[in-house]
C-alpha cells in the first residue's frame, strides 16, 4: 500500500512540475484532404502535442494533405501550401545554367504548391525529371 501512495504523490508532483496546459489547434470538422483551411475549419483545444500548431495564422489558407478529422491536433505534416500544379497538367519545364535558359513543355505526373518536388515528363522527349514548384507554377529542374 505505501508503494502506491508514493506512486501517486510522485505522480502529483510530476503533474504539477509541467505547469499550465498549452493550448493546440484541432480541427472543428473533416477537413477533406486537398481542402484549403478557413477559419469554421479551427478550434483550439488545451493539450500539446509535437508539431501542433497552437497559431491559426500558420494554418489559415493552407491545403490538406490528407483528411484530417475532427477534434484532432493539425500538425506541421498535414497541410502544405495549396496546389499551384494539378496531376496531367501542362507545365513549363525550366533550365538555367549561367546566362543559359532553357524553356520545355511537359505534363505534371502529380500534384503540388510552390516549393514542392514534382516528376513531370517533358513532352518531346517523353523523358521523366524532377524539378522543383516555383511560385508562379513553372517547375525548375537541373542545378
Amino acid at each position: 500500500m505505501l508503494g502506491r501512495e508514493i506512486w501517486l504523490l510522485m505522480l502529483v508532483l510530476l503533474m504539477l512540475a509541467t505547469g499550465a496546459r498549452a493550448e493546440m489547434l484541432v480541427a472543428a470538422r473533416t477537413i477533406r484532404a486537398q481542402g484549403v483551411i478557413g477559419p469554421a475549419d479551427l478550434a483550439l483545444a488545451e493539450g500539446t502535442m509535437p508539431n501542433a500548431f497552437s497559431d491559426p495564422a500558420d494554418v489559415l489558407g493552407q491545403e490538406a494533405r490528407g483528411a484530417i478529422y475532427a477534434g484532432r491536433p493539425i500538425l506541421a505534416g498535414d497541410i502544405g501550401p495549396p496546389a499551384l500544379v494539378e496531376r496531367n497538367q501542362t507545365v513549363t519545364l525550366v533550365y538555367r545554367s549561367g546566362p543559359l535558359t532553357i524553356l520545355a513543355e511537359g505534363r505534371a505526373l502529380g500534384r503540388g504548391g510552390s516549393g514542392d518536388s514534382l516528376r513531370a515528363m517533358n513532352t518531346a522527349s517523353r523523358t521523366t525529371i524532377t524539378g522543383r514548384i516555383a511560385a508562379d507554377g513553372t517547375v525548375h529542374v537541373g542545378s
